[in-house]
């Protein structure tokens, strides 16, 4: 666990303090942005950028309910009403990724791959009329969410767990938002047998809630060890890359092992990074109310924090194999031997 100095200054304090988790998928993101958000400073809503929502007939919240029939985003869709912003779960307008020109989702498709690639990105994205005036769009977007969402919980700091650098890349451009970073990283191979079989090993533990709340199939999102390896390697460079780039006392690293074996002293360090005050919180993060988009965990009922490590059993020495002939350098750079 890791983390850059601190500092201090008016300079954040008129701005929305954002919280954002930077994290390959499976990483315990949703785990560490429901601990967070059991703070009493501290609110999650998930993934703001609202998109992967499978089935939104049958999608729920992490309260149980069906989300459009939550009375929370219910109260968030008329807070953005206030604010003569049209707001529709199933087309939220968050993601900068999403609409434009077949021109500019060209352009967004790439992860981000440090300071050079990303000059010549944008330099390709101001060619586009349509991103130059979709760009600011969005970003009028997210803040008046991240705002509501603020209102509606009562609580003054937001936690984003999108996980995506490009994502982060733009929220940190925006003058509104004062951005802290957790960066959360996970041994591969635990990540790896989630993304061989999602619904068995990164899902409800309910099967009939699996799949975003309906118990849907979720045979089409299975990946070769090859294929898993290879995502969560990406995804890793692609964290280390924008980080190069940004100011030390901004970001701070978290393992997922030592938020599940150690939670309290994670969570202390978390705490003091984010500028927030003490709370023993690890005890009852799940009887906290708290309206959660994302990994299919958040609808789980247990109240205590798991340590999963199946990968060690499930995953076969020719699967470890093979997965250490694509990501293992960059697994042991992280500390898992």
């Amino acid at each position: 666990m890791t983390s850059g100095t601190s500092k201090s200054g008016s300079e954040g304090l008129r701005k929305l303090r954002l919280v954002y988790i930077l994290a390959a998928s499976h990483s315990g993101s949703t785990l560490l942005a429901m601990l967070l958000g059991s703070h009493p400073e501290i609110c999650t809503v998930g993934e703001l950028n609202l998109s992967g929502l499978h089935d939104l007939d049958t999608y729920r919240c992490s309260c149980l309910a069906p989300i459009r029939e939550c009375p929370f985003w219910s109260g968030v869709s008329e807070e953005m009403s206030g604010r003569r912003l049209n707001f529709d779960i199933t087309r939220a307008g968050m993601d900068f990724r999403s609409g434009g020109s077949p021109y500019v989702r060209r352009l967004l498709q790439p992860l981000h791959r440090g300071a050079f690639l990303e000059f010549l990105r944008d330099a390709a994205l101001a060619l586009s009329p349509a991103w130059r005036t979709s760009v600011p769009a969005v970003q009028a977007r997210n803040v008046a969410f991240i705002d509501c969402i603020r209102a509606r919980s009562g609580k003054p700091v937001v936690v984003d767990s999108s996980k995506i650098a490009l994502r982060l890349k733009y929220l940190l451009r925006n003058p509104q938002l004062d951005v802290r970073i957790v960066r959360l990283v996970r041994d591969g191979r635990g990540v790896a047998l989630t993304y061989t079989d999602p619904a068995q090993f990164a899902d409800a533990t309910d099967p009939r809630l699996r799949g975003g709340g309906g118990g849907t199939d979720r045979e089409r999102e299975r990946l070769s060890v090859e294929d898993a390896a290879s995502e969560w390697r990406r995804s890793n460079e692609e964290a280390e890359a924008i980080l190069r780039g940004i100011e030390p006392w901004r970001w701070m690293q978290v393992r997922y092992e030592d938020l599940c074996t150690r939670p309290e002293a994670v969570l202390t360090s978390l705490f003091s990074f984010l500028g927030v005050a003490p709370a023993d919180v690890f005890h009852n993060f799940r009887s906290v109310e708290q309206h959660v988009i994302g990994n299919g965990m958040r609808l789980d009922q247990c109240r205590q924090i798991r340590f999963d490590e199946r990968w060690r059993s499930v995953l076969t020495a020719e699967q470890i194999k093979r997965f250490d002939k694509i990501a293992g350098r960059t697994n042991r750079r992280l500390g898992y031997n």
